[in-house]
């Protein structure tokens, strides 16, 4: 009885969802970003920077009229050509008087126009002169948040096991004055750390802090405190964002050299003291930074390091133990040249623990891992841009010889044709602490492949998207013991007509692993695939219908249908989503993207069999407050439990709660 309750419900839930209208999301830039992610996207942390860089740019948009290229480059749905069409029509036609002047720039394709909206405006700069003291305290913007997520059900480790409450909030506070500065503070506390006790003495689990100024006199950007970079294509440093296979194809092989300060709640991979970039000609530009901060890392007995954590979780005693027991100190600098289209750069990173890293070598695939307390890379940047060609690269080598290579060729042989081809080399033996690019292993290491992309637009109405990229691995990999490869490919379609938006995609993923007997190598196939329609009205008025499906190689299967939408009235806005899931296993689990507040971009997976209904409230109160309230509900039909060990919740339903504030000030 309580089954067939529950299911009409639900049917009841996806016919009210059907027919909401008068809405759309509250940042379609998310939908976008969601179409550019894979599984192993969702799977990493890597996204939820990206995510909260976004947002961050959403919050802080860029004046095209003055963006410098370092700033249009930190969007990353960007490509070189992209970039350098937008700087060449305002040197030859000057300052943009509105955003539809973006149409008339051939480089620029309809959905990059319209995410360039969302981060973007146009304003005629009068004074390029930087503003003094009394500008910066009278003039300005300032916005606070606060985020409470309270769970309806409680977890084994909430009664006997974790330190502390289990509610997970956050806070955080930003000034900004146009373009030239900006400072604020982020404090994050997750479910199940102390607050006030034990080890977090002064609150919060998590603080990050920051202050950047740009454009003052040769310094175009320096940040003071928590910060990220990324220089060339991210073989010796990149923790500013991640570049997945897919949304490697709109950013045609682009390098880039980054800073922007930490303003999200990930506990890892930022750096802290100063980063600064320097105009030093019209052809030259320093980037250096230093760094000092804190590590997780799990102890071996003789107290060197095993492995740096980066779950940032610190909810039991043993968890606790390991932050911030080890300490890296960080220096490098990035100088490059930019002259009539072409580019080239160096890059030096130098890293010292204060611990020795001694990972577990006996275990084969570990055996290349990062050793020692002294690390150094360098690399050379380079690339040739031209209007239908874009040649990028990088190469680098670490202390003890090791090469590590990526190379990338674009072509734009006609209107709505884009051909990219990528080579990649990472020795088994290359090891840089620091390092993000695109890889089928997950590590820039023990990898050499060959991509090819093609994005082709037949007609206004389609556009097609594919990728294939063949990986070799000459060393053992986790679950693998010899030399093995892989293979990975891709097709998107989208069909749009009227209000109306098709997308489908479909990926094989093709990888060898170790039989049973572990005496030889069986090829593993994954396929996964989606198709969603999108109703957009006039208002405008939009619903999605999603299904996604996937198979694995021994047989287990999923499948998971969903309905989305969003409707306002005035101030108020309300989105709803509900879906039935039904996988094999945990293999054959599945990610759909979920409306959520601000800053909180999340993909849980779905395995087994259940249902997922989640509304969320969205409300301004006058013109500087506005309250959002989401409500999220997964009923397993197949278990009695979720879970397992101090995260298990005796119950088949998860019910989360979550509210946000936040709060706008501008002064003039």
């Amino acid at each position: 009885m309580y089954l067939c309750i529950m299911k009409t419900l639900l049917l009841l839930l996806l016919l009210l969802v059907a027919t909401v209208a008068r809405g759309q999301s509250n940042r379609p830039w998310e939908e976008a970003l969601y179409s550019l992610m894979t599984a192993e996207d969702m799977e990493s942390a890597d996204w939820e920077d990206t995510y909260d860089m976004l947002c961050q740019l959403e919050e802080d948009k860029i004046n095209l009229n003055t963006a410098s290229r370092e700033q249009l480059e930190a969007l990353p749905f960007l490509s070189d050509s992209q970039v350098e069409g937008i700087m060449e029509y305002l040197y030859r036609y000057g300052a943009m008087k509105s955003l539809g002047e973006l149409r008339v720039i051939d480089a620029l394709d309809y959905p990059q126009i319209e995410l360039l909206r969302h981060f973007t405006y146009v304003e005629e700069e009068h004074s390029e002169q930087w503003p003094g003291l009394e500008a910066f305290a009278k003039n300005g913007r300032h916005e606070a948040m606060g985020n409470l997520r309270v769970p309806l059900y409680k977890r084994r480790g909430d009664d006997n096991g974790y330190l502390g409450y289990p509610l997970r909030h956050w806070l955080r506070y930003q000034y900004s004055h146009k373009d030239y500065v900006k400072a604020g503070i982020v404090a994050s506390q997750d479910a199940g750390e102390p607050f006030f006790t034990n080890r977090n003495k002064t609150g919060y689990d998590f603080y990050s802090f920051y202050l950047q100024a740009k454009r003052w006199k040769r310094i175009e950007n320096i940040v003071v405190g928590r910060y990220r970079l990324a220089t060339g294509m991210g073989l010796v440093l990149n923790n500013s964002f991640s570049l997945g296979k897919l949304a490697m194809l709109q950013q045609l092989g682009r390098s880039t050299t980054t800073v922007r300060p930490h303003s999200s709640r990930s506990q890892t991979a930022f750096m802290q003291g100063a980063a600064a970039t320097v105009s030093l000609s019209p052809r030259w530009q320093l980037t250096a930074f230093a760094s000092y901060r804190p590590l997780d890392a799990t102890l071996n007995d003789d107290a060197s390091i095993r492995t740096i954590v980066a779950d940032g979780y610190h909810r039991t005693t043993t968890e606790m133990d390991k932050k911030n027991n080890s300490h890296a100190t960080d220096g490098g600098t990035h100088v490059s040249y930019r002259w009539q289209g072409w580019h080239a750069g160096l890059t030096a990173v130098y890293t010292h623990l204060d611990r020795d890293l001694r990972p577990d070598v006996a275990t084969l695939y570990r055996r290349h891992w990062a050793q020692g307390n002294d690390f150094l890379n360098v690399s050379a940047d380079y690339g040739l841009l031209r209007p239908r060609l874009a040649i990028n690269g990088e190469t680098a080598i670490n202390r003890q010889g090791a090469v590590a290579t990526i190379n990338s060729l674009s072509l734009h042989p006609a209107d709505g044709l884009n051909i990219m081809l990528l080579q990649r080399f990472y020795s088994y033996r290359y090891t840089a602490l620091y390092a993000r690019t695109v890889s089928e292993g997950g590590r820039v290491q023990n990898e050499s492949a060959i991509y090819g992309g093609l994005t082709w637009q037949p007609h206004p109405t389609l556009r097609l998207q594919l990728y294939t990229d063949y990986a070799y691995f000459a060393w053992a990999r986790y679950q693998v013991s010899q030399s093995s490869w892989a293979w990975d490919n891709m097709l998107t379609a989208t069909y749009s007509r009227g209000p109306w938006t098709l997308a489908a995609r479909y990926r094989l993923h093709l990888r060898q692993k170790d039989n049973a007997a572990k005496t030889a190598l069986d090829t593993h196939a994954e396929q996964r695939g989606r198709l969603a329609l999108t109703w957009q009205g006039r208002q405008p008025t939009s619903t999605t219908t999603q299904a996604d499906a996937m198979t694995t190689g021994d047989g287990q299967r999923g499948y998971m249908v969903s309905q989305a939408a969003a409707t306002q009235w005035r101030k108020l806005k309300l989105s709803l989503n509900a879906g039935y899931f039904h996988t094999d296993s945990y293999a054959a689990r599945l990610y759909v993207y979920e409306r959520s507040p601000l800053y909180s971009f999340t993909f849980p997976s779905y395995y087994g069999e259940g249902i997922r209904c989640a509304i969320m409230v969205q409300g301004d109160i006058g013109r500087r407050l506005t309250l959002t309230a989401k409500c999220g509900m997964t009923h397993y039909i197949d278990r009695s439990t979720i879970g397992s060990g101090l995260q298990q919740i005796d119950s088949p339903t998860q019910t989360d709660m979550e509210v946000q504030a936040r709060w706008r000030l501008n002064t003039h």
